[in-house]
């Protein structure tokens, strides 16, 4: 992971003042994710993280991501499989910063 991206990640954490799940977080050039991607995703670039979160705290999270400059930020809320989807990694042609999607 980038240590840029791991102090924010910290800081988020600290500012939100509940736990952040991870349940995505590094990922390898075999993962089945990164396997799909014509070009490196940031998961496989140590600058992001998908974090369970629903309710209240994804808006709390979403809220301080955004303050603290987070520019990739993905968003599922489908019953039991919620989680934000955050990154911090650098625009490409492939990968525009800043940028929003949903699963």
């Amino acid at each position: 992971m980038q240590p840029d991206f791991m102090t924010r990640l910290i800081e988020l954490r600290i500012l939100c003042g509940f736990p952040l799940p991870v349940t995505s977080g590094y990922r390898c050039a075999n993962h089945p994710e990164e396997k799909k991607k014509t070009t490196p995703g940031a998961h496989s670039l140590g600058c992001a993280v998908d974090i369970a979160c629903q309710g209240e705290q994804a808006l709390i999270v979403l809220k301080h991501a955004l303050t603290l400059g987070f520019a990739g930020i993905g968003i599922k809320q489908k019953r039991w499989q919620s989680f934000y989807s955050f990154g911090y990694g650098p625009k490409t042609a492939t990968r525009p910063r800043p940028w929003i999607w949903s699963y």
